[in-house]
């Protein structure tokens, strides 16, 4: 199968990195599905930030919209319960005694994979795209290719299947990101990504920044922040696919 053939399914928070793997899976797959997942999570505004991206992306990009399909939607809040953390319970964002940010979910990707594989499975979709990113990633080894490479071959072994998981910001810094976005739809599809994604941990959408909606402090808005100013002071580059 060549990439117009392929369909995919994008693991679609409505933050800025899935907002980019959407806009990056459109522009190479035939037919493009969305999932999304409710585990309960603190920032759960991300939830209806999600249509409004897709329906701006629909309505900006006509070529984009055609190749648009379904979006899911999948209560997992019983799985947030089990992995208690800052991401699904009112505690400090903080390194924890394992090393590892409060905002980790133990294997909230893998379980994601999972439940996208199988949905893949029943809509006939070959491949799954994720934005995770060891590059500025926040510590959490479910965002590792090695992991993900794990989870492909498990998932195709037991599923007797063939997907591919597509990792598109895997080796991008955050002010990568949004010279890829961009690349991708420029200055329009960089206005979506300010104005409609939502990427706080906190859920604080507020008055936007020039990098986008968000309390400020928390990692995420950091993060995000960061990676705005240097790009921006970089000429605001464009990064092609």
């Amino acid at each position: 199968m060549g990439p117009m053939t392929d369909q995919a399914l994008v693991l679609f928070s409505g933050g800025q990195d899935s907002t980019a793997c959407l806009a990056w899976a459109l522009a190479r797959y035939g037919r493009v599905e969305t999932l999304g997942f409710d585990y309960g999570q603190r920032h759960a505004v991300e939830l209806a930030a999600r249509q409004a991206v897709r329906a701006r992306i629909a309505a900006t990009f006509p070529a984009w919209a055609a190749r648009l399909g379904e979006d899911h939607m999948l209560d997992i809040r019983s799985f947030g319960d089990i992995a208690e953390t800052a991401m699904t319970a009112e505690r400090a964002i903080e390194i924890t005694e394992k090393g590892l940010p409060s905002t980790f979910v133990p294997g909230r990707n893998l379980v994601f994979l999972t439940y996208a594989a199988a949905l893949a499975d029943r809509r006939g979709l070959n491949v799954l795209v994720g934005g995770m990113c060891e590059t500025d990633y926040s510590g959490y080894p479910d965002c590792r290719r090695e992991t993900l490479d794990a989870v492909e071959r498990a998932l195709n072994l037991g599923m007797a299947q063939a997907f591919r998981i597509e990792t598109p910001l895997m080796r991008l810094t955050k002010a990568q990101t949004w010279a890829l976005a961009k690349g991708l739809g420029g200055e329009p599809l960089v206005a979506i990504t300010v104005e409609d994604s939502h990427t706080c941990y906190l859920g604080e959408r507020g008055t936007v920044q020039p990098w986008g909606h968000g309390c400020g402090t928390c990692p995420a808005c950091e993060l995000r922040r960061r990676g705005y100013e240097a790009w921006d002071a970089e000429g605001r580059p464009e990064l092609l696919p």
